[in-house]
């Protein structure tokens, strides 16, 4: 048996970090469905940046799109829209056979928009509307402007994919905000059936420090944070608060482990999959590493309950300077940033190949 095999039966879904038209054309998603346990797929600025950059599949579809007057942001949200609707349509009879729990993919409002609530909910409901299908998340930033929009999107049945979480405290803080929209459609009369994920981001913690701590503690903080916040995770599934909306109907928001690629050149190429391996969450990993880890990774436990050995891991980072609190603020800023330049570069990339093409 496949260790993506084991990991799925274990109960946690296995979600692709990528998507190009290539990927859909070939057949290659739908192969990594039957042959590597893929339920889902994740997508962001810097993969569409880079499947429109460095590909000529989109060539023949820009070409037509500029000719209707589509330019910029319309037009990459078309591309973008195709292709998920076309993944949303593989990933169907995974979505139907786990009652609508599994088998979603994602597409992000734009990163211009991360400090701007307003402006994200309505970008938010035009896209999913645009998209029309039920396994469809929209892709919201976990800062704190963004947690009134997540809010509002979930009250407005819009499913939401919480991304740039980096700490125990940006998750419980997406959380609430998940749980305040639903008790206002209970409160409403609407049902509180609205789907969603929280990406917590793994590797750029240990890509931060890795030159700043001794050797005995690289590559472990990344770890660390999620299993603290998988304690918290456990945590908010036990409360009566959600327990209150569960009993309404209500399905729990699931924790996403994202950035799952190995950043450190010395490290384990699944350095994060084995040791995050937990049931009921997901782990959304780039292309590399779902294969790596299908071709010799290893699942030797879970997650404990309680955590394990994380609070310990980080007082000793505390211990040798780092500021893991500040730290995680850091990189959500840095993390807002990094989407916004992909985002600039997209739009430029998209400028420039409309004229070529035109």
């Amino acid at each position: 048996m496949k260790a993506t095999e084991t990991l799925y039966n274990l109960g946690q879904s296995i979600w692709l970090d990528n998507i190009t038209r290539e990927l859909l054309d070939s057949g290659t998603l739908k192969r990594y469905i039957a042959d590597l346990s893929v339920t889902g797929l994740t997508s962001n600025p810097t993969i569409f940046d880079h499947a429109i950059t460095h590909s000529k599949s989109y060539d023949s579809e820009i070409r037509r799109l500029v000719g209707t007057g589509l330019s910029g942001e319309g037009l990459f949200f078309e591309l973008a829209v195709q292709d998920l609707a076309r993944a949303a349509d593989l990933f169907a009879p995974i979505h139907e056979r786990t009652a609508t729990v599994d088998g979603f993919v994602s597409l992000e409002v734009s990163p211009l928009l991360a400090y701007d609530t307003k402006n994200t909910v309505e970008q938010a409901k035009a896209l999913h509307k645009k998209a029309n299908r039920p396994n469809l998340f929209i892709k919201i930033p976990g800062t704190k402007e963004g947690a009134p929009a997540i809010e509002e999107a979930i009250f407005s049945g819009v499913a939401v994919n919480v991304t740039l979480l980096f700490s125990r405290d940006h998750y419980v803080a997406a959380a609430e905000a998940y749980m305040r929209g639903l008790e206002r459609r209970v409160a409403a009369g609407l049902s509180p059936d609205v789907r969603s994920v929280a990406s917590l981001f793994i590797s750029r913690w240990d890509k931060a420090t890795m030159d700043k701590v001794p050797d005995r503690d690289r590559d472990k903080l990344g770890v660390a944070i999620g299993q603290q916040t998988y304690k918290a995770y456990r945590d908010v599934l036990e409360s009566d608060r959600w327990q209150r909306l569960e009993n309404s109907g209500a399905r729990a928001q699931r924790l996403l482990f994202a950035s799952t690629g190995t950043k450190d050149p010395k490290a384990s190429d699944v350095l994060y999959i084995g040791a995050l391996a937990a049931p009921n969450t997901v782990n959304t990993m780039p292309e590399e590493t779902l294969l790596a880890f299908g071709e010799h990774g290893q699942v030797s436990g879970v997650i404990p309950r309680d955590g394990a050995d994380c609070e310990k891991v980080l007082t000793e980072f505390g211990r040798v300077g780092i500021d893991v609190k500040k730290l995680g603020a850091d990189l959500q800023t840095e993390g807002a940033k990094s989407f916004v330049d992909s985002w600039k570069d997209l739009m430029s990339a998209i400028e420039t190949k409309s004229k070529a093409l035109k």
